[in-house]
């Protein structure tokens, strides 16, 4: 069946002659990573087609494209693309990726905080030494959280942000405090080889999903390959890779 679905997929694509030779270029949200990256290895091998992705924050995305950076396909949260679309930047027909939760972290070999609970994470965070996050959009969630749970000015000090989701990481990693990071969880489980552990999901009646989705680029060169690469990401094979790293 596996064989089915590849073999209609690249004979749709790749129906010309030198259509084997594209090069798709992918414009991506750093959340979805772990995953996009094993899928486009399946995409690589079933297709031929070399793949070179970018990885940003939703931000950085949306300014690429308002500042006319190109790209054959765009994976992005859902609202972003809609701007998108409405600005004539994709097309409209938007391919599921998932939906990505927050979680919380911790430098590996340190004790795990209580979180089972939002009074437990509000005790948890004001314990803690310092609190690091993004100021990307997932960034912008916790912020909110931190402040509806009431202590934004008690933890401002010792607060600190990062661009990006692997920056998070990286400082959690090599601290030496009683450090609590936030970052979405598969970015969390991606820095793991890193040395930080992934303590669970935020509280459920806090968590916060963010919901990808992935488009053509009205500008895409290769427009052929993006349609099959489109077609691959709605693949069982490609939505099973993307659950394995935690993306629902």
């Amino acid at each position: 069946m596996k064989f089915i679905i590849a073999a209609a997929l690249m004979a749709i694509a790749f129906g010309g002659a030198g259509a084997a030779a594209a090069e798709l270029k992918v414009l991506s949200g750093g959340a979805v990573e772990p995953g996009l990256v094993r899928v486009i290895d399946g995409f690589r091998r079933a297709s031929g087609t070399e793949v070179k992705i970018q990885f940003n924050t939703a931000p950085q995305i949306a300014k690429k494209l308002a500042d006319g950076e190109t790209a054959d396909v765009v994976i992005a949260p859902s609202g972003l693309l809609e701007g998108q679309l409405k600005a004539g930047k994709v097309l409209a027909e938007h391919i599921a990726v998932g939906r990505v939760g927050a979680g919380v972290f911790v430098r590996a070999g340190a004790t795990p905080p209580d979180i089972s609970s939002d009074a437990a994470l509000k005790q948890a965070l004001l314990a803690a030494d310092s609190i690091v996050y993004n100021t990307a959009s997932s960034g912008q969630y916790i912020a909110k959280m931190i402040e509806n749970l009431g202590i934004a000015d008690q933890v401002k000090a010792k607060t600190t942000r990062y661009d990006d989701g692997a920056a998070v990481v990286d400082h959690v990693a090599k601290g030496k405090d009683n450090e609590i990071g936030f970052a979405p969880i598969p970015e969390i489980k991606l820095g793991e080889p890193k040395g930080v552990k992934l303590v669970g999901p935020l509280p459920a009646d806090i968590q916060n999903y963010t919901t990808y989705a992935a488009a053509e680029h009205t500008g895409a060169a290769e427009k052929d390959a993006a349609k099959a690469f489109l077609a691959y990401l709605a693949t069982p094979a490609a939505k099973q890779t993307f659950k394995d790293a935690g993306i629902e």
